[in-house]
C-alpha cells in the first residue's frame, strides 16, 4: 500500500519548472530541463545556450530524455507572446519504460492506468476471455527501475467452458493527431459490437471482441502498433483501421498475413487500387466522391477557374489528381495549385500573389487551423473568396484553441466564415430502422449516451461515428455468411489463422456481396471495396454550418434547397473581372486640334492664291513661286493629316480602319516631302551655284534653269513614293490592339480596367520606320548644313533662300506693307534703265543716307572756312591802316596793294581741307551744289545712278 502512495505522489509531483514571466521583454525566460532528460534549443550553440537568457517569441524547444528513459507529457513547448510556454499546466518528465509485452495477453484483456505508454507509474489491471482463466497476478506495477512488479499472467482454456467462442477484430483509433476520430468511432464501434453479441440470429456461436490501439493517426505510430497486433495473441480475423495514412501502411501488409482491412475512416482515393490493396474495404466513400460534387457546383456558380492548396500526404494529392481530371474534362483550370508539409504560410502567401478566388483545401484538421490562421494575415477570405473544405471537421474546428497557431478565435471565425464544405451524408437523413433495428436519430442518441454528454463538436470523428457502428455491422453479417459455406467445408471461423487463405477468401466474398441498410444509410461496396453514398453540401453561415444542397453522383442529380448565403451580392467571380475598354482621342482635343490644322489649311490656300495672283510680281518672280506653291501645297498636305490620324474606333470600323492607316501615312509621307522638299531645293542649288571657285561662278549662275529646281522636287518625291509603295506591298498596314497596365477603378468593385488602343502597325514596323525616318533625318540634317554653307550667299534668282517656307510670305505681305505698291519688272526697268535686284536697292537707300550725312558736313565745313576768310580780310585791312607814313615812302615804288589777300597769310589752320576753286580735284558729285543737293534737300531715289555710287567710298 505504501508503494502504491508512493508512486501516486511521484506522478503528482511536478517538474521543477521557472514559469517566469517575461512578457515586457518579447520573449521567455529559460525553463530547466525535467529530470534525467534536457533540452535541444534549435539553432543554438553550446556558447550560446550557456550565455541566453530570454528566447524569443514562436521559438521551439524539445525536450529529450537520457538512456532508455521516454518523455511524458508534451515534448514540444513554444514561446508565446505574452511570455510563457505552452502547456505549462502538463508536465513533461523523463521516466523508464517498461517491457510492453506485458500491455497484451492472449485470450484475454489488458487495462492501462494511465492510458499512453507503459512507464514508472503504469498499472496494468488483467482479465480473461469467456472460456478461460486467468493464472498469475491480475494487477501488475512498472517501478521506477523500468520493471514490473510481477510476472505476466496467463489465460488458460477452460475445457468446462460451454458458451461462445470469440473472434478478436484488431483495430486502431486514432486517439490523438491530424485527425482524432477514435473518440467517436471507438465508442460507436463498441456499442455495435454489444448489440451484434447480443443478437440470438447473427453469429449465435460466436462473440465478437475490438483489440484497439491509438495510431495518433500516424503511420510511423501505427506501425509499431500493428507489429504488436500481428506478433501477440490472439490472432485477429480482421483489421480495422481509421486513417487514411494508416489504413494504406495496414492494407498493404495485410495480404502478406491473409488478413481482411475493413477501414471506417480512409478517404484516400488511393485505397481504391484493388492491386495493390487486394482485401481492403470501407464503409467511408473514397474522397474523390467530393469531387463530381465539386464540380457540379463549379458549373452551377460558372466557375472556370480554380486554385487549389493541399497537404502533402497521399491521400489528398490522389484527390486532387481525381479532381485535376474532372475539371479539365468539364472545361474548367486550375490556374494554381499549391502544398505544404506543415507550414501553410508561403503557399497562402502565393495564392494571394497570384489572385486566386475559387481555393479548394485539402488537408487534415489541425493543418486547417494553420492555413486559415495565415488566410486571416493574407485577407484571403471574404466576399471576394470562397474555400471548399472537407466536411468531415468537427463542427468547430475553427473554434478549438490551438498552440500551434497564433490567431484568436475570433480571427479563425472571421476567415472561416461563408465556407462550403462538401461531406458524405454518413448519417441517414430518413426516418427508417435499418439492420441494426434502430433509425439515425436513436443511434445518436444511444451515441452521445456513450460519450457521458460530451459536447460533439468537441469530439472528434463525431460525423464518422455512424460509418464506423455500420462497418462493425457489415463485418458481422459478413462473418455471419460465411458460418455454412465454411462449415459446408469442414472448416470454422475460430479454425482461421494468418496461413488461411480460405476463410479469408470466404469473407472477403461475403463483405463484397454486402447489402443492407445502416444508419449511415445503404451499406453497399463497388468493385474497389469503396462506398457508394450520397454528397451533403453544407454552408458555414454565421457560424455554424447550414445544409444547403444533396448530390447523387450515381444519378448525376443535385438537389439544391436555395438557402446559401453571400458576403456580397452572390457567388463572387473566379478570378478578377477585366473590363476591356478601348481608349479613344479625346473629341475635344481632336475638335481644337483639327479647328487649328484647318485654320492652317486656309492660311495655305490664302497664301497660295496670294502666290498665283501676283506671280507678275518681279519680288515673287525671284522667290521661284512654283516652288512656293509646292510648300503651300505640301503643308496643306501634312495638316489634313491631322483628321486621318484622329480618327479611331469611335469614328469608324474595325475593318475600315486600315484606309485611314493609309491616309496617315501618304498625307504625312508625301506632304513632308513637298513641303519640305522645295525648300531643300533651294538651298541645295544655291549651294551647288555660290560655294564653287570663283572662275566657276559666273558660268554656272547664267545655267540655273527652272526645271532643274523642278526636278530635285520631284526626285524627292519619287523617293518617298517608290519607298511608301514597296512598304504598302511587301508589309501592309493592319490594326493592332494595345494592352497596358491594368487599372483599378475608383469605385470599391472586384474588377479591373484593361485599357485598350487600336493603332496603325505592320509585322516589321520598326524596320520600315527605320528606313523613313533614316532617309528624312538625313536629308534634315544635310539641309541645315546647307542652310548653314549659304547663310551669307545673296542672289537675285532665288532671293529667299534664307527665308524658307512661310517666311516667303511673311517677307513679301511685309513689303507690300512698307512700300505701299508693287510695281511689275518692266514698269521698274523702264524708271530704273536697269534690273536692280531687291539688294541693290537696299544698297542704293544706304547711299542714300549716307550722301546726306556727308552733306550736312560739308556744308558745315564751307561755312567754317568762310567765317574764317572774313576774319582774315578783316586783319588785313587793320594792319595796313597802322602802317607808319615812312614805311608808306619807302616803299612808293612798290606796286599798289592788291585787293587780294595773300594766298600764304590765307593758309587755313592744321586739319581744314584746302579750298580750291578746281571743280576737277573734287568728286563729279561735288562739282556742283545743285546738282548733289537739290533745292528740297531730298534726294530722289532715280537721280542716284549706279555710276556715282562708287565714287563716294574712292
Amino acid at each position: 500500500m505504501a508503494r502504491l502512495l508512493f508512486l501516486i505522489i511521484l506522478y503528482a509531483l511536478p517538474s521543477l519548472v521557472v514559469p517566469i514571466h517575461n512578457s515586457s521583454t518579447g520573449g521567455c525566460a529559460i525553463i530547466r530541463p525535467p529530470r534525467d532528460g534536457g533540452i535541444r534549443y534549435r539553432g543554438l550553440t553550446q556558447e550560446q545556450i550557456r550565455s541566453v537568457q530570454i528566447l524569443p517569441v514562436d521559438y521551439e524547444i524539445e525536450y529529450i530524455c537520457r538512456g532508455n528513459r521516454v518523455i511524458v507529457g508534451p515534448k514540444v513547448r513554444k514561446c508565446l507572446p505574452n511570455g510563457t510556454w505552452t502547456d505549462m499546466t502538463q508536465h513533461s518528465r523523463c521516466l523508464l519504460l517498461c517491457p510492453r509485452v506485458w500491455t497484451s495477453l492472449e485470450n484475454g484483456r489488458v487495462m492501462a492506468k494511465p492510458p499512453g505508454p507503459p512507464v514508472e507509474g503504469t498499472v496494468l489491471h488483467y482479465s480473461c476471455n469467456a472460456g478461460f482463466i486467468l493464472e498469475g497476478r491480475n494487477i501488475s506495477h512498472c517501478t521506477k527501475l523500468g520493471k514490473w512488479d510481477a510476472p505476466k499472467p496467463t489465460c488458460l482454456y477452460d475445457r468446462n467452458y460451454t458458451g461462445k467462442k470469440k473472434l478478436y477484430i484488431g483495430a486502431l483509433f486514432p486517439m490523438s493527431g491530424g485527425w482524432p476520430g477514435g473518440q467517436a468511432c471507438m465508442p460507436s464501434a463498441q456499442m455495435a459490437l454489444d448489440l451484434v453479441n447480443n443478437r440470438s440470429d447473427i453469429l449465435p456461436d460466436y462473440e465478437l471482441e475490438l483489440i484497439h490501439y491509438d495510431s495518433m493517426c500516424d503511420p510511423g505510430e501505427a506501425t509499431k502498433l500493428l507489429y504488436d497486433l500481428l506478433y501477440t495473441e490472439p490472432i485477429k480475423i480482421v483489421l480495422m483501421p481509421g486513417c487514411s495514412g494508416v489504413s494504406t501502411l495496414v492494407a498493404e501488409a495485410a495480404r502478406m498475413w491473409n488478413l481482411i482491412v475493413l477501414s471506417y475512416g480512409s478517404s484516400s482515393p488511393a485505397l481504391s487500387n484493388r492491386q495493390r490493396f487486394p482485401t481492403f474495404f470501407r464503409t467511408h466513400p473514397s474522397a474523390t466522391l467530393h469531387n463530381p460534387t465539386r464540380v457540379q457546383l463549379f458549373q452551377k456558380w460558372k466557375w472556370t477557374r480554380i486554385a487549389t492548396i493541399q497537404q502533402t500526404t497521399e491521400v489528398f494529392t490522389s484527390t486532387l489528381d481525381d479532381l485535376e481530371q474532372r475539371v479539365k474534362e468539364a472545361g474548367i483550370e486550375i490556374s494554381v495549385r499549391q502544398s505544404f508539409l506543415t507550414d501553410p504560410a508561403v503557399a497562402v502567401k502565393n495564392l494571394k500573389r497570384q489572385d486566386a478566388r475559387i481555393i479548394v483545401g485539402l488537408f487534415y484538421e489541425t493543418e486547417a487551423r494553420k492555413v486559415f490562421c495565415e488566410v486571416f494575415k493574407e485577407k484571403l477570405y471574404g466576399k471576394k473568396y470562397v474555400w471548399f473544405l472537407i466536411g468531415w471537421y468537427a463542427d468547430n474546428w475553427f473554434k478549438i484553441k490551438d498552440p500551434a497557431i497564433n490567431c484568436t478565435v475570433e480571427n479563425m471565425t472571421e476567415a472561416v466564415e461563408g465556407h462550403v464544405t462538401t461531406e458524405i451524408v454518413m448519417l441517414n437523413p430518413e426516418t427508417v430502422r435499418g439492420v441494426s433495428n434502430m433509425t439515425s436519430q436513436e443511434f445518436l442518441a444511444a451515441l452521445m449516451s456513450r460519450l457521458g454528454g460530451k459536447n460533439p463538436e468537441e469530439t472528434g470523428g463525431f460525423q464518422e461515428a455512424p460509418l464506423a457502428y455500420d462497418a462493425v455491422w457489415a463485418l458481422a453479417l459478413a462473418l455471419n455468411k460465411t458460418v455454412a459455406p465454411l462449415k459446408a467445408k469442414g472448416r470454422r471461423l475460430e479454425d482461421f489463422n494468418y496461413n488461411n487463405h480460405d476463410i479469408t477468401s470466404e469473407i472477403y466474398r461475403a463483405l463484397n456481396t454486402s447489402s443492407f441498410e445502416g444508419v449511415s444509410g445503404q451499406v453497399v461496396f463497388d468493385a474497389q471495396g469503396s462506398r457508394m453514398a450520397m454528397t451533403l453540401i453544407e454552408q458555414l453561415q454565421g457560424g455554424s454550418y447550414k445544409k444547403i444542397g444533396y448530390y447523387d453522383s450515381s444519378q448525376k442529380n443535385l438537389s439544391w434547397f436555395g438557402n446559401d448565403v453571400w458576403i456580397g451580392a452572390g457567388p463572387p467571380a473566379d478570378r478578377t473581372v477585366v473590363i476591356e475598354e478601348y481608349r479613344f482621342l479625346s473629341q475635344k482635343l481632336f475638335a481644337s486640334v483639327s479647328v487649328f490644322a484647318g485654320l492652317g489649311i486656309l492660311l495655305g490656300i490664302v497664301c497660295l492664291t496670294f502666290n498665283i495672283y501676283n506671280g507678275n510680281v518681279r519680288y515673287i518672280q525671284n522667290s521661284q513661286p512654283y516652288l512656293n506653291n509646292m510648300t503651300a501645297v505640301g503643308c496643306m498636305m501634312a495638316l489634313a493629316a491631322v483628321f486621318p490620324l484622329g480618327i479611331d474606333g469611335h469614328h469608324v470600323h474595325r475593318s475600315q480602319f486600315p484606309v485611314v492607316c493609309q491616309f496617315r501615312l501618304w498625307l504625312l509621307g508625301l506632304g513632308f516631302s513637298l513641303a519640305y522638299g522645295s525648300m531643300f531645293t533651294k538651298i541645295w542649288w544655291v549651294h551647288t551655284l555660290f560655294t564653287k571657285k570663283d572662275e566657276k561662278k559666273e558660268k554656272k549662275k547664267q545655267h540655273l534653269e527652272p526645271w532643274k529646281l523642278y526636278a530635285t522636287v520631284g526626285v524627292l518625291l519619287a523617293i518617298d513614293f517608290l519607298s511608301l509603295m514597296i512598304w504598302q506591298i511587301v508589309d501592309p498596314l493592319h490594326i493592332t490592339v494595345e494592352k497596358f497596365t491594368k487599372e483599378a477603378p475608383k469605385e470599391d468593385l472586384d474588377v479591373l480596367i484593361q485599357p485598350l488602343l487600336e493603332h496603325c502597325n505592320s509585322e516589321k514596323m520598326n524596320t520600315w520606320l527605320g528606313v523613313v525616318y533614316g532617309y528624312k533625318g538625313l536629308l534634315l540634317l544635310l539641309g541645315i548644313f546647307l542652310a548653314y554653307e549659304t547663310k551669307s550667299v545673296s542672289t537675285e534668282k532665288i532671293n529667299d533662300h534664307r527665308a524658307v517656307g512661310m517666311a516667303i510670305y511673311n517677307v513679301a505681305m511685309r513689303r507690300l506693307i512698307t512700300r505701299g505698291e508693287w510695281q511689275s519688272e518692266q514698269q521698274d526697268t523702264l524708271k530704273t534703265g536697269s534690273s536692280t535686284n531687291n539688294n541693290d536697292e537696299e544698297k542704293s537707300r544706304q547711299l542714300e543716307r549716307e550722301n546726306r550725312e556727308l552733306q550736312k558736313i560739308i556744308q558745315e565745313k564751307e561755312e567754317r572756312v568762310s567765317a574764317l576768310r572774313n576774319q582774315l580780310a578783316e586783319r588785313q585791312a587793320l594792319r595796313n591802316r597802322r602802317r607808319p607814313s615812312t614805311g608808306q615812302n619807302q616803299n612808293h615804288n612798290a606796286p599798289p596793294p592788291s585787293s587780294q589777300p595773300d594766298p600764304k597769310s590765307l593758309l587755313l589752320p592744321p586739319g581744314y581741307p584746302n579750298p580750291t576753286t578746281d571743280n576737277h580735284s573734287l568728286p563729279p558729285s561735288f562739282s556742283n551744289s545743285s546738282n548733289l543737293y537739290p533745292a528740297d534737300s531730298k534726294m530722289s531715289r532715280n537721280h542716284c545712278h549706279n555710276s556715282q555710287i562708287p565714287l563716294l567710298y574712292k
